[in-house]
């Protein structure tokens, strides 16, 4: 179903990791730590500036994959894992993209489920990469027949 998509990926998008959001996200997941908020606090850290969460850049922005049409309701989130190369500075400039890495399928009671693994990747403004994340997104047998009926 999606075999043909593997390999494609959406052109890289500017993301801003701005203060307000990096505060609003840090609430919203509960934890206010003040590396994410206080740069006073920041300053005398290891990294001499405010960092975001972990899992912030579920907040980004990484394009769209053209042709991959995925429907609104019914996908199950499988998975999700991140991988940094150093910390998500607040702040900065960060370009995003995502690919389409793999899709499988197995028959489970319910029919064929099949399995989309998409990762995204953010960059600095010289094109490092600065976190990789792979989320697997589950897709059942009733949302995979209304994809092709």
């Amino acid at each position: 179903m999606y075999r043909e998509m593997i390999g494609k990926r959406s052109v890289k998008v500017l993301n801003i990791v701005e203060p307000s959001t990096v505060s609003k996200f840090a609430h919203a997941i509960g934890d206010a730590h003040p590396i994410y908020l206080d740069p006073e606090y920041a300053k005398n850290s290891r990294h001499r500036r405010n960092i975001a969460p972990a899992t912030f850049p579920r907040t980004f922005d990484d394009g769209k994959i053209e042709g991959l049409d995925l429907p609104e309701k019914g996908l199950i989130h499988g998975t999700q894992s991140f991988y940094y190369e150093r910390p998500l500075y607040v702040g900065e400039s960060v370009y995003c993209y995502k690919e389409i890495k793999n899709y499988y399928e197995k028959k489970g009671g319910s029919g064929v489920i099949g399995f989309l693994v998409i990762e995204s990747n953010g960059d600095d403004r010289d094109g490092h990469t600065i976190f990789t994340s792979t989320a697997i997104i589950v897709i059942s047998e009733a949302v995979r027949k209304g994809i092709n009926p």
